[in-house]
């Protein structure tokens, strides 16, 4: 009896084992695709809110009223975001001065952004808020579990659109037309909505 139970213990140790080779074996992180974020119902405003800066210092949001806003919620150890932001870069530089105009939100410890930041050369705004910069997405009411999560906020300050997964420069071309498109009134705001959950 104590031999076959000594013969069972061997045999499940050495399952155990090899599950637990094979579980180490297998990626840490395994990227889903990309699915956009339905925002249906009503156009809402999105409500104003205030983070630090890189400096420290807090930026209220409405310091960058009247463009169209690409809200990108990040944070310095999600390998999807990290891949975003040369393209974010390139976007934000492109748009120029009158264009969309892109901030990075990181939900992360101030000195790791600011270190990231400086090493990859983010050029444009990036606020800081950890646990406070989740809550700025959710008081649009909009919940969300995973990053990066990019949301479209209009010159007027209305709630555009949210996408959830890593954006490539098809969505970025995408969501310069759909918002050209509604400057120059070819869309309504509904159409431009509509547009933006299909990205």
């Amino acid at each position: 009896m104590h031999r076959s139970f000594l013969i069972f213990a061997a045999a499940f140790m050495a399952l155990m084992a090899g599950a637990l080779f094979y579980a180490a074996r297998l990626p840490v992180e395994q990227a889903a695709p990309p699915q956009p974020v339905a925002q249906p119902g009503e156009i809402v405003e999105f409500p104003s809110f205030t983070l630090a800066g890189l400096d420290g210092e807090p930026r209220a949001f409405s310091e960058f009223d009247g463009r169209h806003r690409l809200l990108n919620f990040w944070a310095t150890w999600c390998a999807p975001c990290r891949r975003e932001i040369p393209l974010l870069n390139e976007f934000h530089a492109e748009q120029g001065e009158d264009g969309i105009l892109v901030i990075g939100i990181a939900v992360d410890f101030a000195d790791a952004v600011t270190q990231f930041a400086g090493e990859f050369g983010i050029a444009y705004p990036v606020l800081v808020g950890e646990q406070d910069a989740i809550e700025v997405a959710e008081q649009s009411g909009i919940t969300f579990n995973a990053m990066p999560f990019t949301m479209i906020v209009g010159r007027d300050g209305r709630l555009l659109g949210a996408y959830l997964g890593e954006l490539h420069r098809k969505h970025l071309a995408d969501i310069a037309t759909i918002l050209g498109r509604l400057d120059r009134d070819e869309i309504s705001v509904e159409s431009a909505k509509g547009a933006l959950r299909r990205l």
